[in-house]
């Protein structure tokens, strides 16, 4: 075996460590795909366009979270970039002495701090963010319409299971 078990030898040990424990095997599948199929995305995606820009996932994630919103509070910037407010912090603070991103205090409540693109971190997004979506159309691409459809619905079908459950 590599350092790096491929996607079936992993399955394989799966099913050797857990079915004899009288599991939901599929639902494991299931969510281990899941994982899987995210580090992989966010893993090519950092090395093909990320990391020339030095750029972490994380700091694109808030990035992208910030631009799409123009501007959010620094709690709803950390929950919806799903990192911890301390972690939001370090991120923030980064890409504040990169001049992508402002913290602006709320004028209503001193102590609520928004975060902000600045015009370069605009500029920024608009450059980054069409070769980003040439890497999401990239790694869908073995996939019929159809198929991608499905899996959206599917994908979409689990966050909305977990947020109405109370489960995130």
């Amino acid at each position: 075996m590599t350092d790096h078990p491929s996607l079936l030898e992993t399955e394989r040990a799966m099913r050797a460590h857990v079915e004899s424990l009288g599991l939901d095997f599929e639902a494991g599948l299931a969510v281990s795909s899941i994982y899987r199929a995210a580090n992989a995305v966010r893993s090519y995606a950092w090395n093909e366009l990320l990391r020339p820009y030095d750029i972490t996932w994380t700091g694109f994630v808030v990035l992208w979270v910030v631009w799409i919103f123009d501007g959010m509070e620094t709690r709803h910037a950390a929950e919806a970039a799903a990192i911890s407010k301390a972690t939001l912090t370090g991120v923030a603070k980064t890409l504040e002495s990169r001049g992508w991103i402002e913290r602006v205090g709320r004028t209503d409540d001193r102590r609520l701090v928004e975060l902000h693109l600045t015009p370069e971190g605009k500029r920024l997004m608009e450059e980054i963010y069409p070769k980003f979506n040439a890497i999401e159309t990239k790694v869908v691409g073995q996939l019929s319409a159809g198929r991608t459809r499905e899996m959206t619905q599917s994908l979409r079908q689990i966050v909305t299971t977990i947020e109405e459950t109370g489960l995130g």
